[in-house]
């Protein structure tokens, strides 16, 4: 009897994952959204830097149609260009936590012992710490500024890759197929990359998308607070920020940032929910 050929593993996901309706538009908007910011520069309509002090907070118009700041500034070419450094800081930061949390996960799990007990116990006091308090800590000794910001983003997200990788280590490590490798004199090495590390990759693609939403939302309230992006960048933490004095009289200048930081963040935690249900092996 002829078998019919299995779907690509690609294939099996992106069924799945076309069954998630709200996830997908929320990744079509993450798409649009990476897209401005790589092309920002070019898209905006008019210079994000130049001021024009005979339009100051004027509301959306034809011509602004996210109306002017207090120094006459298009507030929407701000929004696009404030994508790349909102988009950028949160990536960075997310892929330098999630790579050394997750070597330290790998490790802590696999081998365990005083190593394994010494990783975690450093991730318990970090976690003792709320993440934006620990950030503004780490700010406060390495001073403000974006690329601090990374930094201090990057080093609160180590301790939560840690634990997660650490857990599916533990799980992988006892299966038959990794003692079999084991067995037939596999490098350590070898088993971490081959069989430890790919079993984790589906918690860990969700964990990022989720954790960037967190990133995202952690860098505007620094650069908010004046511990990021100096007031002239167009940041969107930074435009709140400098908006907030207006908000009675141009609510404008504080509305739109804020609906597209929320925006942002809603649909890095949709994408997430539904990569979640796409990786649960019981989800049909």
């Amino acid at each position: 009897m002829r078998q019919t050929p299995r779907s690509s593993p690609l294939k099996q996901f992106w069924k799945k994952w076309c069954k998630q309706k709200v996830a997908f538009v929320a990744g079509i908007f993450i798409l649009l959204l990476v897209i401005v910011a790589l092309f920002g520069t070019w898209i905006a309509p008019y210079d994000p830097y130049e001021p024009n002090y005979s339009n100051v907070l004027s509301g959306p118009t034809s011509e602004h149609i996210a109306g002017t700041d207090e120094y006459g500034r298009d507030i929407f070419s701000r929004l696009i260009v404030g994508a790349k450094i909102s988009l950028g800081v949160g990536i960075i930061s997310i892929v330098a936590g999630g790579v050394i949390g997750t070597i330290l996960g790998l490790i802590s799990g696999y081998f365990g012992g005083k190593l394994d007990r010494l990783i975690m116990r450093l991730s318990d006091i970090m976690f003792a710490f709320p993440d934006i308090l620990l950030a503004i800590a780490i700010i406060a000794i390495l001073g403000p500024g974006l690329t601090n910001v990374v930094i201090a983003l990057s080093i609160f997200s180590i301790p939560s890759f840690a634990r997660l990788v650490r857990g599916a280590a533990l799980e992988t490590k006892q299966a038959e197929y990794v003692e079999a490798a084991q067995s037939i004199g596999a490098s350590s090495a070898r088993i971490i990359w081959k069989h430890i590390l790919p079993s984790s990759i589906g918690e860990l693609l969700v964990y990022c998308s989720m954790r960037m939403g967190n990133a995202i939302l952690a860098a505007a309230t620094l650069s908010f607070l004046g511990l990021g992006a100096s007031p002239e960048t167009p940041d969107w933490g930074a435009m709140l920020s400098m908006g907030r004095d207006y908000i009675s009289s141009a609510s404008h200048v504080v509305l739109f940032p804020g609906l597209i930081l929320f925006l942002t963040v809603l649909a890095f935690n949709l994408v997430g929910d539904g990569l979640r249900d796409v990786f649960d092996p019981k989800s049909s």
